[in-house]
């Protein structure tokens, strides 16, 4: 069974279609019981000390496939819920550039043409729209203009000195990072400030 599976693939696995299902866990515990009842009959040919050591052993046995099977049962599980939850990754990935070109399509309007207005309203609607969407699947900005800088999250392009700031504040956001569900997907573009 794959340890990973990819955020494009849908996953159809289920915890009935693991290996070693409830079945083995069964034969575990009937081989158990036979090897109880088979010591219990050669019980006046050995010794008793034998045979708890043997019903000790089938039990361990029986015990580390159960707990072998909770193990896989678990990792399956999870590698399903993580498919199912960052599926979308790579699609999100290839429609950020399309709100990013929104967004600058509106900053680059004159708001003194008429004409313009116009067309600003029409873009400003779709990318409300498109930004609506976004968030239903649970898919946010990072905008921190004025945060600390965070290299998990951040990508600097740029150090600027500014003494009105904290070392290391984000000074100006070039593009908007995003996340998928917590995920990563895109770092934010920033410039920072440095001491001096």
């Amino acid at each position: 069974m794959q340890d990973e599976v990819s955020g494009e693939e849908e996953s159809t696995l289920d915890s009935n279609d693991l290996p070693g299902d409830e079945a083995e866990v069964d034969e575990a515990e009937k081989l158990n019981e036979e090897i109880v009842a088979e010591l219990l009959a050669d019980d006046e040919l050995s010794g008793t000390e034998e045979l708890e050591e043997q019903v000790s052993k089938a039990n361990d046995q029986v015990l580390r496939v159960q707990a072998e099977m909770q193990n896989v049962r678990r990792r399956a599980e999870r590698d399903v819920e993580n498919a199912h939850k960052y599926a979308l990754e790579k699609f999100t990935a290839d429609l950020l550039p399309v709100v990013d070109n929104l967004e600058r399509a509106i900053s680059t309007i004159d708001a003194s043409d008429e004409g313009q207005k116009a067309v600003a309203t029409g873009l400003e609607l779709t990318l409300k729209t498109f930004v609506d969407v976004l968030d239903r699947f649970k898919i946010e900005a990072v905008d921190p203009a004025g945060q600390p800088f965070d290299a998990d999250l951040h990508q600097a392009v740029s150090m600027v000195p500014n003494p009105d700031l904290e070392p290391n504040t984000v000074m100006d956001v070039f593009q908007k990072g995003y996340t998928l569900n917590g995920r990563l997907v895109r770092p934010a573009m920033v410039v920072v400030s440095k001491a001096g």
